[in-house]
C-alpha cells in the first residue's frame, strides 16, 4: 500500500525530469536524429530511476528525499537555469519580445559579472583565441545568468532552511531514509563526520566555479580545445558548471544542520537522563 500511495508522486517528478531534459531539443532546433535517440534514452532512463527512487520505502541514491525542500530546491535551479539559457539561444533563431529580454537581461549580467578572475571571466577564457566573436558572447550571457540563479538558489535555499526550521519540520527526521549513503556505524562520532563533510562540500561548492574553467583549460591545452559551436552543448556544459557547484553547497550546508540537529537532540537527551537520576536519587 505504502508503494502505490508513493507512486503517483514518483511519476509526477519523472515527468517533470523528462521536461527538463527535453526542453532545450522542444525549444531549439535538434541537432539530429542521433542526438534526438540519445536525448530520448537519457530521459527514459532518468524518468524510471526516479520513480524508482521515489516510490520504493528505502532509497538507494537520493538524499533527503523526505525532507523537502533540499531536492525541490535543487531541481527547481536546475530547472531555471536550462530554461533560461534554451530561450535565450532560441532567440538567435527565431527572436521574440520574450527572447529579446531574456537576452538582454543575459548580456547585462555577463558584463557585469565578468571581471577579473571572476568565474564568469575564468569560464570565458577557457575558449581558444581563434574562437568566433559570437559564440564567446554566448557563452558569457550564459555563465553570467546561469551563475546568477545559482547564488540567488543558494541563499534562497539558506533563507527556506531558517523559516521551516529544516531538517526536522515539526516532525521525524530519518537518517537512513534521507542520507543513504551516509553509514553511521562506519567510526567515528556522527556529528564529527556530517560537520566534516559538510564544511568539506561547502569549501568545494564555493571553490569549483573556480577550478572547473581551470581544468578546462588544461584539457584544452592538452589537445582537446573545447568545441561550443553545438548549441545543446554550451547549454548543459554551462548548467553542470554552475549548478554542481551549488548543489554541492546545498548539500554541504544540509549536511551541517542534520549535525546540528543531532548534536541538540543529544544535549536534551543527555539533559533529561541527569534530571531522571536526579529524581531517583
Amino acid at each position: 500500500m505504502a508503494f502505490f500511495a508513493r507512486l503517483p508522486g514518483a511519476i509526477a517528478r519523472a515527468i517533470m525530469v523528462v521536461m527538463l531534459i527535453v526542453m532545450p531539443s522542444a525549444l531549439l532546433a535538434a541537432g539530429g536524429n542521433d542526438s534526438t535517440q540519445i536525448i530520448a534514452l537519457v530521459a527514459i532512463f532518468a524518468a524510471l530511476f526516479t520513480i524508482v527512487e521515489y516510490s520504493s520505502s528505502s532509497p538507494c541514491l537520493v538524499e533527503f528525499r523526505d525532507a523537502p525542500p533540499f531536492n525541490s530546491g535543487r531541481f527547481s535551479t536546475l530547472f531555471a537555469t536550462v530554461l533560461c539559457l534554451s530561450v535565450i539561444f532560441r532567440g538567435y533563431e527565431t527572436p521574440s519580445a520574450i527572447t529579446d529580454m531574456f537576452q538582454a537581461s543575459g548580456t547585462q549580467i555577463g558584463e557585469a559579472i565578468d571581471f577579473p578572475y571572476s568565474p564568469v571571466r575564468l569560464m570565458v577564457l577557457t575558449m581558444p583565441q581563434d574562437t568566433d566573436p559570437v559564440v564567446v558572447q554566448k557563452l558569457r550571457d550564459a555563465a553570467g545568468l546561469s551563475y546568477l540563479i545559482s547564488l540567488i538558489s543558494i541563499a534562497w535555499f539558506i533563507i527556506l532552511l531558517r523559516l521551516h526550521h529544516w531538517p526536522r519540520r515539526g516532525g521525524a527526521f530519518n537518517v537512513w531514509i534521507n542520507l543513504p549513503t551516509f553509514d553511521p556505524t562506519a567510526g567515528g562520532d556522527v556529528v564529527k563526520r556530517l560537520r566534516r563533510e559538510g564544511r568539506i562540500n561547502t569549501v568545494l561548492g564555493f571553490l569549483l566555479p573556480f577550478l572547473i574553467p581551470a581544468v578546462l583549460k588544461v584539457i584544452s591545452l592538452l589537445g582537446t580545445p573545447l568545441q561550443l559551436d553545438n548549441t545543446h552543448t554550451l547549454i548543459w556544459m554551462v548548467t553542470a558548471w554552475a549548478f554542481l557547484p551549488a548543489s554541492i553547497l546545498m548539500r554541504g550546508v544540509a549536511l551541517s544542520r542534520v549535525a546540528q540537529m543531532i548534536h541538540l537532540q543529544r544535549k536534551r537527551a543527555y539533559a533529561r537522563a541527569a534530571e531522571d537520576d536526579m529524581q531517583a536519587a
